[in-house]
């Protein structure tokens, strides 16, 4: 069995008012809040962050963001940086996600600033890799998960290595309803920790938890999380109901 703590991470994406979502952390506190067999975080829009972070204080679920500059300030409309993110008491923040490298061009050298300054602020960054279903079927996917790991976790060291979670997303799999096999999961999971054995030494990549980024639903949940090399989710969809991410939740705590 895995000493890695089994992760569920939610992205609410642009969803959610305010109001909204404290009602939904606040209905996850009571359903999730005291339980410490998974590591649980939420991630809402900019403008429901502060409020969402006050419904769960006192609870076991913690804080996230889907993003941030990798400036500290400055004249950057629209952006917010790591230590904005610390003041109202943000643990977590994604990078890197594949709707932020296709829509906003987010590239690999940006994100890897993002990650470097997450880690400086200690925010645990959730650094997304993935491919496209072109890139799939063109049998380029390790290779593309490869590029994307190096370049983002460049200058990254082996102490802070450890504070860093990988989010494997297979774009084709995002908000489609296709999900990878587990078989398929599974074999890029591996590939990943492989490479974080390259880059940082063994002790460390059995240290890191890998999550599953890919259309995660109670239904496939459980054997998805059997796997050796899964360590959780990031949770899109399922992530906007109560009852559907604590499905998961309790599904990852059921996994021995």
């Amino acid at each position: 069995m895995s000493s890695r703590k089994k992760l569920i991470a939610g992205n609410w994406k642009m969803n959610k008012t305010s109001a909204d979502g404290v009602a939904l952390a606040r209905d996850l506190v009571v359903a999730i809040g005291k339980q410490a067999e998974v590591d649980v975080v939420v991630c809402p829009p900019f403008t429901a962050i502060e409020s969402v972070g006050k419904a769960l204080e006192g609870s076991n679920v913690r804080l996230g963001a889907q993003n941030m500059h990798h400036e500290a300030s400055g004249a950057f409309t629209g952006e917010v940086s790591a230590p904005m993110l610390r003041a109202i008491f943000a643990t977590h923040v994604i990078l890197g996600h594949s709707e932020r490298r296709t829509f906003f061009g987010d590239t690999d050298e940006f994100v890897n600033k993002k990650v470097l300054a997450a880690l400086k602020n200690q925010l645990r960054p959730i650094f997304c890799v993935g491919e496209t279903l072109a890139e799939r079927e063109s049998g380029a996917t390790l290779k593309v998960v490869q590029t994307q790991v190096e370049r983002g976790l460049e200058g990254v060291n082996r102490d802070q290595a450890a504070s860093v979670i990988v989010a494997y997303e297979p774009v084709w799999a995002i908000g489609t309803g296709k999900v990878a096999t587990t078989e398929q999961a599974q074999e890029v999971h591996a590939f990943i920790r492989g490479l974080l054995t390259k880059l940082f030494s063994e002790p460390v990549a059995q240290k890191v938890r890998i999550l599953y980024g890919g259309s995660m639903k109670p239904a496939n949940a459980p054997e998805l999380l059997a796997q050796k090399d899964i360590d959780g989710g990031l949770i899109g969809g399922a992530a906007l109901e109560a009852r559907s991410f604590v499905e998961l939740v309790t599904a990852a705590a059921a996994v021995k």
